[in-house]
């Protein structure tokens, strides 16, 4: 199993009310839903205020290195981190588990 994080952070001028942040967090919400090699999904909006902190988080889970490739090259997934290129940078990490 491999677990895919991921931490999203809002450039500046952007905060989570932004049209467009709300829109990106709706995309990934319906994700879990959508993508059948999804064995987890979570995310949200990270809920402290520190200035080390990133604000929205995906934690997932997929079976193996071909499910997460799936999973990346998935339309619907695409779609929804396409949309956060627009207002957004981001960190990710896999780990077997």
């Amino acid at each position: 199993m491999i677990r895919h994080l991921v931490l999203f952070k809002l450039n500046d001028g952007v905060a989570k009310d932004d049209p467009r942040a709300l829109a990106g967090a709706k995309a990934f919400d319906e994700l879990g839903g959508v993508i059948p090699e999804l064995r987890e999904w979570e995310c949200g909006w990270n809920t402290t205020e520190r200035d080390i902190a990133y604000d929205y988080a995906i934690n997932s889970k997929v079976e193996d290195r071909e499910a997460l490739a799936a999973y990346i090259g998935h339309p619907a997934h695409q779609a929804a981190a396409g949309q956060w290129r627009e207002f957004a940078t981001w960190v990710i990490a896999d780990i077997e588990v």
